[in-house]
């Protein structure tokens, strides 16, 4: 897509006053990274406070009473447990038990619904929003009011030292513990804040009105410890921390069992609880939970210094294909090649060898329990 048929955030303009390099993703001019680059951005996120802009994303709301039973017919987890101020990680399926999109759900408290967020807030992947939005009325509309929210950006202040910024432009968010969230006054604009990110780093993400979203990330870059932060630097936190990139190591031919997400799918919805099945591939789902999947998705670091790639096939030992890595990098922090892929059960095995092709060699790499960093979320 050329340049100019690209959307642009609302903090394009600021983005390019700091150097960022921009490249097209998910439709949108996006910054790969900053003058400082990728490695040093990895870098200071786990040290301090990284700000990520990632307006990209879809946010939308669900109002009405129905709201969270008609999700349940959607998402194979539990919305009607879900507590006011509290967020939950779900995933849209398909009839065979694939996954259509990862997102957040979040109830907000009174006082964010009055102020617009609805009886529930959604957060959806940028690449699948407008698919999502269509799923969402055809399936449930009849039975709560589906509104997308456009006007307003999504910011990411992911890092140890995250609170401590955060803090100093509203002290009220500090006591929020992981997968909590409410409505917050930050930099003069009324806020919905969740303690929550794709780093595997305590953080935040905060939805801002577009209007005054330079003014938010403004004032958080004039913190000592908060530096911006790309999507170069996004993706090798999030691929050290395990977790999946949708159209990547998950999609719709993946099922979320297979995927190692079976932690998110709670005791009610599964078989055998109060309220199981009754979404799209639960027969599949749900035998999965029961007797296994095929294939499971595993970490694997590399034995060599060569970094691994998606796309790279793997092999065993006799030269049998056994799948293909699905994201991989040389890690920053762990400072080794890393990598994520399927492989069949027998295969999935901690301290497990397979062969990585690459460029014409195949190159030794062990599977390994995920993450390969610790999580440092504040629970």
């Amino acid at each position: 897509m050329s340049d100019d048929l690209l959307l642009q955030t609302p903090l394009h303009a600021l983005h390019l006053r700091l150097n960022a390099r921009m490249v097209p993703f998910a439709g949108y001019a996006m910054p790969v990274q900053y003058a400082t680059g990728v490695i040093a951005e990895h870098r200071h996120c786990r040290q301090a406070a990284a700000l990520f802009d990632v307006s990209h994303m879809g946010q939308l709301h669900l109002r009405g009473p129905d709201a969270a039973a008609a999700l349940e017919t959607l998402v194979p987890v539990d919305v009607l447990g879900l507590g006011a101020g509290r967020q939950r990680y779900a995933f849209f399926t398909n009839a065979s038990g694939g996954l259509l999109d990862d997102l957040m759900i979040s109830r907000p408290a009174p006082d964010a619904n009055a102020a617009g967020f609805g009886d529930l807030f959604l957060v959806v992947n940028a690449s699948c929003k407008a698919a999502d939005t269509l799923h969402l009325v055809a399936n449930i509309g009849h039975r709560c009011t589906v509104v997308p929210m456009p006007e307003r950006a999504l910011l990411a202040l992911q890092g140890p030292k995250a609170v401590d910024a955060l803090a100093r432009l509203n002290p009220r968010v500090a006591p929020l513990v992981f997968m909590a969230g409410g409505l917050f006054d930050l930099a003069g604009a009324a806020c919905f804040v969740t303690r929550s990110g794709y780093t595997g780093e305590d953080g935040f993400e905060i939805s801002v009105p577009a209007e005054a979203a330079v003014a938010l990330a403004e004032a958080l870059l004039a913190q000592p410890e908060v530096r911006p932060a790309g999507l170069g630097a996004r993706d090798t936190l999030r691929l050290e921390a395990g977790l999946c990139l949708y159209g990547h190591d998950i999609d719709a031919t993946t099922s979320p069992i297979e995927a190692g997400l079976a932690w998110a799918i709670q005791k009610v919805r599964r078989p055998g609880g109060a309220r199981e099945g009754g979404y799209p591939g639960a027969a599949v789902i749900g035998g999965h939970l029961t007797q296994g999947p095929p294939s499971k998705r595993v970490g694997l670091v590399g034995l060599e210094r060569v970094p691994v790639r998606e796309g790279a096939a793997l092999f065993d030992a006799q030269g049998r294909k056994l799948g293909t890595v699905t994201s991989g990098t040389l890690a920053p922090t762990v400072d080794k090649p890393i990598a994520m892929a399927y492989l069949p059960q027998q295969h999935a095995l901690p301290e497990h060898e397979v062969l990585a092709e690459v460029r014409g060699k195949r190159l030794p790499m062990r599977v390994q329990a995920l993450p390969f960093n610790p999580h440092r979320y504040c629970r």
